[in-house]
């Protein structure tokens, strides 16, 4: 501790005499070059001394963070010319840099890591596998301050000795670039001199540098990458991309690739269309239609009938929804992708090198295609929890639920999302005894509790016994019986069934297709890592879709798809970062559930400052004339904001998803509610309920003191 006080006293000291002397006035461009003259006249009376005095005052400044050291570089170049300025500074700042790193180390590291150990042992963990790598990168293109680097650095188990190293070769581009920059500004006696071809390309030099260092920084990390694999690197590619998995990410990433004259081959191992067509999106959303027809003539009498009613089987619903599949199929048949030019290939697929893909036909016959770049998209699948006996019953999933063509007498639903969520809903709403079995404590976790509350209770409206809180422990066959038991509050509940849907979410699938020996990662939720330009270990393999996350959407895999093509087509000349600051989503149960941005317990748990307005669509006219007046539209909004800056917006009512648009276009480009409250909205219709939300912002954020005034301006106009 004394010892610690010790170093803070000195460290005082120095900070306090460099404010109290103005030693900051000696550490600019003018202050230099007022001086040029004497130091250039001291280095030539005795170098060696010279030499000495600025190694140490460089040391001085770096250590202690003092601003200067970029001047100092260029005072380098100036007085001691190029190789002797480039020697001391090359030396001197890395020795700076590591006192800096020390002291930090010694004085905070036990603290910080103490505090907050566990929030920073991935960053640890990283720093011990690639630390001097991500140092290096740091240092070649200075993302944050020198001075910053060397005290985070100090932070971390990062080992002195690499850091020191590191750091020195790290910089030694960067103080060559601006030591040369020095030795021109040294020949600058005028403003002309500014015109002449050395400084003009010494300062084009320091304009370009980050970005020729970044170059070379990728070039050597992709060198490490593809060491293993270099010597199986074709000299020709047969094709420029090769796309696994034909869902929505595979398929609009090879439309991308087709489009733009690409060479294109997309394998698929089971159906074109992937999840959303064939298990998904699709046929739920047929489904959904059908339940809530059937529900809306039960309940005929809000729509002043007397009496409606319906002839129908369950087989015969099953078939309209796959009626409705093979309808929307075309879209993304073979035929069609092929005619669009993508080379469509039915079978499994294995990535044998990071330029090569094996491809396995049904009847058992390979052919290696090597491409260029690679996109998986492979998908994801229902994911089944390891419930003792579960595998004892024919359970059921997302995936297998449009086999049946027998209504379930009693269904047990796993999973309390938006999955399981309307499929709940739907086989209540046809009749089925649906007992809805969630772990947490209420459905939907995502929204906010008032928006699970509203579901529930819809639920519940058609029957649905929602047990939130239960656990499921085993499933049990007793004389012939199915019986799921759960835990609730510490006693056992037992729920006979004659099915059990399991729907408690989706994995991905990162298994089968070379991913594991080209040693590619997969992050702890099971998807294969990328970054933001959704690149994989190796940059010319990309990842897209349910497979690489972080949202399991349609829609979101079809965004990621336009950056993992153009990223794997035109990257070498520029590269786009994944956007996902506007994602919207929507839960298709009655009513629907639709959110973009923040919700209020998001806002809450990040402690996002915010202002919450909320519209009642039970006063909506459209709600009304259609016996749908529930719901609400929810805005969160920048506090203070004037033009009602949308930080998020939750809508729960009739058509939510098709509502929500106008709240994902106004945060897409940027326009608050004012501009919603001044845009003609038709009437009736249900889009009215985002025009009256931000009316009701409006009436909340009255000018008070104004309106003050105004109302005296009008009594006096009275007389």
């Amino acid at each position: 501790m004394k010892s610690k006080i010790a170093l803070l006293a000195i460290i005082a000291a120095v900070v306090g005499a460099f404010f109290y002397f103005d030693l900051g006035a000696y550490l600019t461009l003018e202050g230099f070059k007022s001086r040029q003259a004497a130091l250039s006249a001291a280095v030539y009376a005795n170098p060696l001394r010279a030499a000495l005095i600025f190694f140490a005052v460089y040391v001085a400044v770096a250590a202690t963070s003092f601003p200067g050291a970029a001047i100092l570089t260029l005072v380098g170049g100036a007085i001691f010319g190029f190789w002797t300025g480039l020697l001391l500074v090359s030396f001197a700042s890395s020795v700076g840099a590591t006192l800096a790193f020390l002291s930090a180390r010694f004085l905070l590291r036990d603290f910080v890591q103490g505090k907050f150990g566990d929030r920073l042992k991935p960053i640890n963990e990283g720093v011990d596998k690639d630390g001097a790598f991500y140092l290096f990168a740091l240092r070649l293109v200075p993302l944050f301050p020198f001075f910053v680097v060397n005290l985070l650095m100090g932070l971390t188990p990062l080992r002195t000795w690499p850091f020191y190293w590191v750091s020195q070769l790290g910089m030694l581009a960067g103080t060559a670039v601006y030591v040369n920059a020095g030795t021109q500004l040294a020949q600058l006696d005028s403003l002309k001199g500014i015109l002449s071809p050395a400084i003009l390309g010494s300062f084009v030099l320091l304009g370009i540098f980050p970005i020729l260092a970044k170059k070379v920084l990728d070039w050597l990390k992709g060198r490490k990458v593809y060491a293993k694999w270099a010597h199986l690197k074709p000299k020709a590619f047969d094709r420029n991309l090769v796309v696994i998995g034909a869902g929505s990410a595979g398929l609009v990433t090879a439309y991308i690739a087709a489009a733009v004259k690409a060479k294109v081959t997309l394998i698929e191992k089971h159906k074109m269309g992937g999840d959303c067509l064939n298990t998904g999106c699709v046929p739920s959303k047929a489904l959904i239609k059908s339940a809530k027809l059937l529900s809306q003539m039960k309940h005929g009498e809000q729509y002043g009938l007397r009496r409606a009613t319906a002839e129908w089987d369950f087989a015969d619903v099953m078939q309209r929804v796959q009626r409705v599949v093979t309808e929307v199929e075309p879209h993304d048949s073979i035929e069609r992708y092929t005619e669009l030019g993508v080379e469509c290939l039915t079978g499994s697929a294995k990535i044998v090198s990071p330029w090569a893909v094996e491809f396995t036909a049904a009847d058992g016959s390979q052919q290696t295609l090597t491409t260029k770049n690679i996109v998986i998209a492979s998908g994801a699948r229902p994911f089944v929890p390891p419930i003792p006996g579960l595998d004892s019953v024919d359970y059921l999933t997302s995936d297998t639920v449009w086999n049946l063509r027998e209504l379930p007498k009693r269904l047990v639903v796993l999973g309390g999302g938006p999955i399981g969520s309307e499929l709940t809903q739907c086989f209540a709403r046809f009749g089925a005894q649906v007992s809805q079995v969630e772990m947490l404590p209420r459905i939907l976790i995502r929204e906010d509790p008032e928006v699970s509350a509203i579901v529930t209770r819809s639920l519940q409206r058609d029957g649905v016994a929602v047990l939130t809180g239960h656990k499921a422990r085993q499933v049990l066959v007793e004389n012939g019986e199915k019986i799921l038991v759960c835990e609730h509050a510490g006693t056992e509940v037992r729920l006979p069934f004659d099915q059990i849907l399991v729907a408690v979410g989706r994995t991905a699938n990162v298994t089968g297709f070379g991913l594991e020996e080209l040693g590619i990662p997969v992050r702890p939720n099971k998807t294969v890592e990328t970054n933001d330009y959704l690149q994989t270990l190796f940059p010319n393999i990309f990842a897209c879709g349910d497979v690489a996350g972080p949202y399991q959407f349609t829609h979101t895999a079809s965004h990621q798809a336009w950056y993992a093509a153009v990223n794997a087509l035109f990257g070498r000349f520029k590269k786009f970062r994944a956007d996902y600051r506007v994602i919207p989503w929507a839960t298709f149960t009655d009513p629907e559930v639709a959110r973009v941005g923040l919700s209020e317990t998001e806002a809450k748990e990040k402690n996002i400052a915010h202002e919450v307005t909320v519209y009642g669509i039970d006063d909506l006219d459209r709600a009304i004339a259609d016996g749908t007046a529930h719901g609400f539209v929810k805005v969160l909004t920048v506090p203070g904001s004037k033009d009602g800056t949308i930080l998020g917006a939750t809508i729960v009512g009739e058509h939510a998803g098709d509502i929500l648009v106008e709240f994902v276009t106004a945060m897409k480009y940027g326009l608050g509610l004012n501009k919603i409250l001044g845009t003609i909205h038709t009437y009736p219709t249900m889009g009215e309920a985002n025009k009256y939300a931000a009316g009701v912002w409006k009436r909340n954020n009255q000018p008070v003191k104004l309106l003050e005034w105004v109302r005296k301006f009008h009594a006096w106009e009275r007389g």
